[in-house]
């Protein structure tokens, strides 16, 4: 029966895709900067920018560990290794103890990092003895057998046990082998800030986000699953002032490549295919200096290219204006009194504090907020009209207003797939609906969520949680970052959590996600942080107007024996039916797409696993209009 499955398979025309499957999480971090190495054996294991990997000096091999593969937490501050145990003892930045084994094997001791403690838990040094690692915090000196995965006991400066004398720290590893790992890194990112990103042309342009990050542009190509790391050296001797604290990007595709422009503290600067080539500033254009004297502050928050290849963009804390537009080389400044309302350091009707997250909706219409305390707002421009609408008082449904509060902010917008468009705020999510959007005094929408318990009581959606980003997934379904809170996935109706990401309860390096983008080819959601860029690959993907043969497939197909995850049908069509049929035409499988995807769990309506053959996908619209056909092949 096999030999017959895997012969129908030639015959199979749907489109095949390797992506990643369903549920899965990735971890994208950077190696740059090497810090420890410590020897065991035939393998080196690296610290490099507070993340591991091992090196195997026989087959010259790289393994990378994170919270996807094995590892507990992020940010790895020290690593050592125990001969007689034979495991390497890593050491987060907030106490926590992971043991590693060469083959891979992760042992968490928790205990430190869990147990309430009076003085310091931060781990300076590890010493090692026999069986056992000394870790010397700043309340005293921890003794972990790491044999074991337990720790031994604990002294404190008035403890009669205190010991004084204690092996060496020894970096005679880092110094035997630099010359070595520093040609062998894993690749990714150089930095682990990640502030903002935005996802273009099957590729995730990435920056710090804040003042004190890096001035560095980072590129994920998708396809590819590379990294480029756009020009950071020597840009400072050219233009004379910092480079630093890179803001903001936006790519356009242009007859000699990609054309990239990046918002920083100190400007914009341009790049053509990674290579810096110009930089704006108060002395050659419109851009001015927060208090007209520093140079290392001049505040480009915002970037966005329009559909004619205008480049708007915003420059906070401005003493005359804040949103500029550069179109064929030439500058046009636009004054717009409702952007000067910050009064700061002798400045009055200075330009808002931060200007920031643009976006273009699908009317053409540009929009950005003002993410900061002292005027919590958003707007709408036209750009043809040089139209500014305002929305600054947030009354809901109820007659309740909204308050912002002082060390908040309106954090970003994003238009649902109904054309409304979300405000996340530090209070919570706002939704103004399309009808409100043109209202001289719009109501916004706290959505009312049912507890379901008996009651008559409802909740607002989020009430109270800081919201950092929105994203629309392609089945219509909201994800919400959050301030301390992870990141919730909410459905298309806005009335279910689907689900909660923590870093107690997931891979997630944060909760504190800072950006959001998706690849709504692939469904994947990348969550920036300051720990670092991770992603989730969702059930949701872009839809198609029609469904074809070129542009429906099946993964995985063939679906192998010792494969129990899900298969997934994408490229369909929004709400589509479909029906999964045996070879005898019964219908094994059915139901509605989820954007534009569909995940089969390779069960028959019983629950139960169908058998090797080969299963025919049929779709039709919402509508009822039929699509096409997709065939899976099962092999048992």
């Amino acid at each position: 029966m096999k030999k017959t499955v895997i012969a129908l398979l030639l015959s199979i025309v749907c489109c095949q895709l390797s992506t990643a499957q369903i549920g899965t999480w990735r971890n994208y971090l950077a190696y740059h900067d090497v810090q420890q190495i410590q020897a065991a054996g035939d393998d080196l294991f690296v610290l490099a920018s507070n993340a591991l990997y091992q090196y195997n000096q026989k087959d010259q091999s790289i393994v990378t560990y994170d919270k996807v593969n094995g590892l507990s937490d992020t940010n790895i501050s020290h690593i050592r290794w125990c001969q007689k145990a034979k495991r390497l003892v890593v050491v987060y930045q907030n106490s926590n103890i992971d043991l590693v084994e060469t083959n891979g094997n992760v042992t968490n001791i928790s205990s430190l990092y869990t147990k309430p403690i009076i003085g310091d838990k931060t781990v300076s040094s590890v010493r090692i003895d026999d069986v056992y690692a000394y870790l010397i915090c700043g309340f005293g000196i921890v003794k972990v057998n790491v044999q074991r995965a337990e720790i031994a006991d604990t002294y404190t400066s008035s403890h009669p046990e205190y010991p004084t004398t204690l092996p060496d720290e020894d970096n005679s590893d880092y110094d035997k082998y630099i010359d070595l790992v520093k040609t062998l890194k894993p690749g990714g990112p150089k930095h682990n800030k990640f502030g903002f990103i935005r996802f273009i042309n099957r590729k995730l342009y990435t920056c710090g986000g804040s003042y004190y990050t890096p001035g560095t542009v980072q590129v994920f190509d998708n396809q590819n699953q590379s990294w480029q790391i756009y020009q950071d050296e020597n840009i400072s001797e050219t233009t004379g002032v910092q480079f630093i604290g890179t803001l903001c990007v936006d790519v356009r595709q242009t007859t000699d490549g990609e054309q990239v422009y990046a918002g920083s503290r100190t400007g914009l600067y341009e790049y053509l295919n990674g290579r810096f080539v110009n930089y704006y500033g108060y002395k050659n254009s419109p851009i001015e200096r927060f208090n007209g004297v520093s140079e290392n502050y001049q505040l480009v928050t915002g970037v966005k290219f329009y559909q004619d290849h205008s480049l708007y963009i915003l420059n906070s804390q401005a003493p005359t204006a804040s949103l500029i537009c550069l179109k064929e080389g030439k500058f046009t400044k636009f004054n717009h009194d409702e952007l000067m309302k910050l009064n700061d350091g002798g400045f009055t009707n200075k330009s808002n504090g931060n200007l920031s997250n643009m976006m273009v909706d699908t009317q053409g219409y540009m929009w950005f907020v003002n993410n900061h305390g002292r005027t919590p707002a958003f707007y709408r421009y036209n750009t043809a009209t040089d139209e500014l609408i305002t929305y600054t008082n947030f009354v809901n449904q109820d007659g309740t207003t909204i308050n912002i509060p002082g060390d908040g902010g309106v954090r970003c917008v994003a238009e649902d797939v109904d054309g409304n468009i979300w405000a996340g705020t530090s209070s919570g999510p706002l939704l103004l609906e399309k009808s409100q959007i043109e209202s001289s005094n719009p109501v916004y929408t706290q959505v009312k969520v049912p507890r379901n318990d008996g009651t008559n009581y409802a909740d607002y959606l989020l009430a109270g949680i800081d919201i950092t980003a929105i994203v629309v997934d392609g089945g219509g379904r909201k994800w919400f970052s959050t301030n301390n809170n992870g990141v919730y996935l909410i459905s298309a109706d806005n009335m279910t959590q689907l689900q909660h990401f923590t870093t107690e309860n997931s891979p997630l390096l944060s909760n504190t996600v800072q950006a959001m983008a998706i690849n709504q080819d692939t469904g994947e959601v990348f969550f920036g942080t300051e720990n670092g860029l991770c992603s989730y690959v969702s059930d949701a993907t872009k839809t198609n107007e029609e469904m074809t043969k070129d542009n429906v497939w099946a993964y995985p197909n063939p679906v192998n024996p010792d494969y129990t995850g899900p298969i997934t049908i994408t490229g369909l069509s929004y709400n589509a039916d479909v029906k999964i049929l045996a070879a005898n035409g019964a219908i094994v499988n059915e139901g509605k797409s989820n954007g534009g995807s569909y995940v089969w769990d390779g069960c028959d309506k019983k629950g139960r696993r169908v058998s090797s053959g080969v299963y025919m996908v049929a779709t039709a619209t919402k509508n009822g209009e039929k699509g096409t056909v997709c065939k899976i092949a099962v092999i048992r």
